[in-house]
């Protein structure tokens, strides 16, 4: 695919990234982010910097997270532990102070850090004048948050209930700094490719599982596991299988697998063809699922989706082929149209998999 992928890629609207990340994360769905659902964006950019501007301002409002954080330092007074190596090594006690390590409640965090080094980078890219203007405003707030070094920043955080407004945060400075983290020579930042596979992969399967949840909550919707169809029961060693998208309603299961790639098929001797280990993979999911199912005295009826985000190819996959039994399916979601549309074929999946 190497060389294909360099000469296609998924096309999407940067303001359906937004919608995308609406459904991913719950909160921009508050009132706060009304401004930023009806607004026009020239680049990624700017709508992870106009989102970051409206969250931060919700956040302050609600009061900065802060956490325990571990100081050290020489101190004229005493706090917390003395450290008597470290006072000796520092010569501090010819100053007539000591080394004290103690902990501090403080806004000083490491996702507070990451806000505003995101802002930072955000400000040196091609966004508006007036947004950099605005951001900048907000970051007065985290005079007392130091700089971290954005390149070091471990993306796999905990959220819980205190910290929890902060996940589709976090969200959006991932998305952008690893759409923006190349600095040129003279200071400024390039714009990188935002939407490559890697980036928006998860973000293309977790909106589409949130999307059947919320707008379809009479079908089941799940990322679940798909278990072995096992004669005798042993299963070592084999690898698990996860889908991106189960539905199930009233005898009925449709298993999707969304695909962001460069390509959405593959040249096989100058054919163009589904991906061959998309369309293995789907096909041992529905039979393992419909197995496991019927010995359990389900009889419900199994389908697969391969779901593609659409790329500028001029042919994209749009199949339908029985298997065994089963239905099996390769088509694609074009991201590059209205919302309205890419809706109302994600609303024609359900109505057509699940008649009333």
């Amino acid at each position: 695919m190497g060389g294909q992928a360099a000469q296609v890629a998924a096309v999407i609207r940067v303001r359906n990234v937004f919608h995308m990340l609406a459904y991913a994360f719950s909160a921009l769905t508050e009132q706060g982010y009304r401004s930023v659902a009806t607004e026009d964006f020239d680049n990624a950019a700017e709508l992870c910097a106009a989102i970051l501007e409206r969250g931060v301002s919700l956040q302050l409002k609600r009061g900065l997270g802060q956490e325990y954080v571990s100081r050290s330092e020489a101190r004229s007074s005493l706090r917390g532990k003395i450290e008597v190596t470290e006072s000796v090594k520092s010569q501090a006690l010819l100053r007539r102070q000591l080394v004290c390590s103690y902990d501090e409640f403080s806004v000083d965090t490491t996702m507070n850090r990451v806000i505003k080094a995101t802002v930072a980078l955000l400000v040196r890219s091609d966004i508006t004048r007036a947004r950099k203007k605005s951001l900048k405003k907000l970051m007065v707030f985290f005079a007392d948050v130091r700089d971290i070094d954005l390149h070091t920043v471990n993306w796999n955080m905990r959220f819980e209930r205190n910290n929890r407004t902060y996940r589709m945060l976090m969200a959006v400075c991932w998305l952008a700094v690893k759409g923006l983290l190349q600095t040129q020579s003279d200071g400024s930042v390039r714009m990188m490719d935002f939407f490559d596979e890697q980036r928006m992969s998860r973000l293309y399967e977790k909106f589409i599982l949130e999307y059947y949840r919320k707008e379809h909550p009479h079908l089941h919707a799940r990322a679940s596991f798909v278990d072995w169809a096992l004669d005798d029961g042993f299963g070592d060693g084999l690898p698990a299988m996860r889908s991106d998208i189960t539905l199930s309603a009233r005898g009925r299961v449709l298993i999707i697998d969304a695909k962001y790639y460069a390509s959405t098929m593959q040249s096989n001797f100058e054919k163009r063809t589904v991906h061959s280990g998309n369309l293995y993979q789907i096909f041992t999911y529905v039979k393992n699922k419909q197995m496991v199912l019927e010995r359990a005295g389900e009889g419900a009826e199994v389908a697969g989706m391969l779901l593609y985000a659409a790329t500028d190819e001029e042919i994209q996959p749009d199949f339908t082929y029985r298997m065994s039994g089963n239905r099996i399916g390769a088509t694609t979601l074009d991201l590059d149209r209205p919302f309205e549309a890419i809706r109302a074929q994600l609303d024609g999946i359900a109505e057509e998999y699940f008649p009333e």
